[in-house]
C-alpha cells in the first residue's frame, strides 16, 4: 500500500540545522512530485518546497530559499528536506505529501492535486 513516512523533527536552537526525511512506500518516488509542507500554530498550511521527476525541478517559498534544499535518494526511495539556519518561524508541523503524478512542477507548492499524505513531524526552533 502507499504510505509516507515522516521522521527527523525536533527541538533546535535558532540557526541550527534539522534533515526532515519521507520515506516512501507502495511507490517509487521519482514518478511523482513530492512535496513538504508545513502547519504552524493558528496559522493555515503552506508549502515549502517540492521536487519533480525532472532533474532539478525543484520549488521553494521564498522565505526558505537559500536555508533549504529538498533532495531525493531513489535508492532508499526517500525524500529530504534540509534545513538550514534555522528560525523561530520555522516552527510547524511537517508533512509530506505525493501528488497525482509527476507534471505539477507549476503548482506544486499548492495542496491540489496531491493524494496521500504522511503523519507529520513536529520541527520546533527556539530563540
Amino acid at each position: 500500500e502507499v504510505q509516507l513516512v515522516e521522521s527527523g523533527g525536533g527541538l533546535v536552537q535558532a540557526g541550527g540545522s534539522l534533515r526532515l526525511s519521507c520515506a516512501a512506500s507502495g511507490f517509487t518516488v521519482d514518478d511523482y512530485t513530492i512535496g513538504w509542507f508545513r502547519q504552524a500554530p493558528g496559522k493555515e498550511r503552506e508549502g515549502v518546497s517540492c521536487i519533480t521527476r525532472r532533474a532539478g525541478a525543484t520549488r521553494y517559498v521564498d522565505s526558505v530559499k537559500g536555508r533549504f534544499t529538498i533532495f531525493s535518494d531513489n535508492a532508499k526511495n526517500t525524500v529530504y528536506l534540509q534545513m538550514n539556519s534555522l528560525k523561530p518561524e520555522d516552527t510547524a508541523v511537517y508533512y509530506c505529501a505525493r501528488y497525482r503524478g509527476s507534471g505539477y512542477v507549476f503548482r506544486c507548492l499548492q495542496e491540489s492535486n496531491t493524494d496521500y499524505w504522511g503523519q507529520g513531524t513536529q520541527v520546533t526552533v527556539s530563540s
